[in-house]
C-alpha cells in the first residue's frame, strides 16, 4: 500500500514533468509569435515563472530526499514538442496555442490545489508554500489569458482577412 508521503512525492514528480512540458510548449509558441507582441511578452514572462516553478518543485523533492523523474520530464517535453510541431500546420496557430495554453493553465491550477491539500495532509508546510506560490502564478496567467481571448480572436480574424500568414502567428 502506498502511503500519503509517497503519493505526494509521485505527484510532485508529475508536477515537475508538467512544468517541463509547459516550458517546452511556451518556448515553441514564443518563438513563432511574430505578430502578437502583447501575447508574446506575457508568455515570455510566464516562461520565466514556469522555470521558477519547476525549480521550486525540484527543491521540494530534494528536501524530501527524492529527485524528479527523468522519464516523466522527457515524456512531458516530447509531448510539448509534438504539440508545437502540430501548430506549424494550423492556419490558426495563435488561436490553437491560446486554447491549449488556457486549458493547460487550468490543469496546472488543479494540480497545485491537489498538491497543497496533499502537503497539508502530511504536514509538509514548505511544499505547501511552494505550491501556493506556483498556484498564484498559474491563476494569474489563466486570468490574463481569459481576459485576452476575445481580443486575440478579433485581432486574428481581422488579420486573416488581410494576410492569413500574418494572422497565423
Amino acid at each position: 500500500m502506498t502511503d500519503s508521503k509517497e503519493r505526494l512525492t509521485q505527484w510532485l514528480r508529475d508536477a515537475h514533468a508538467m512544468e517541463e512540458q509547459a516550458e517546452t510548449m511556451l518556448s515553441g509558441q514564443i518563438e513563432r509569435l511574430e505578430n502578437y507582441p502583447e501575447l508574446r511578452d506575457r508568455m515570455t514572462l510566464h516562461l520565466e515563472e514556469t522555470r521558477q516553478q519547476a525549480n521550486r518543485l525540484e527543491q521540494c523533492l530534494d528536501r524530501m530526499g527524492e529527485g524528479s523523474s527523468t522519464l516523466k520530464d522527457a515524456g512531458g517535453k516530447l509531448i510539448a514538442m509534438g504539440q508545437s510541431i502540430s501548430g506549424l500546420f494550423a492556419g490558426d496557430e495563435v488561436m490553437k496555442g491560446s486554447l491549449a495554453s488556457y486549458t493547460f493553465e487550468h490543469m496546472e491550477i488543479a494540480s497545485y490545489k491537489m498538491l497543497i491539500a496533499a502537503a497539508g495532509e502530511v504536514g509538509d508546510s514548505e511544499t505547501q508554500s511552494a505550491c501556493k506560490a506556483n498556484l498564484r502564478e498559474e491563476e494569474a496567467m489563466a486570468e490574463w489569458l481569459e481576459s485576452k481571448l476575445g481580443t486575440v480572436t478579433s485581432e486574428f480574424l481581422r488579420r486573416e482577412e488581410r494576410d492569413s500568414d500574418a494572422a497565423k502567428r
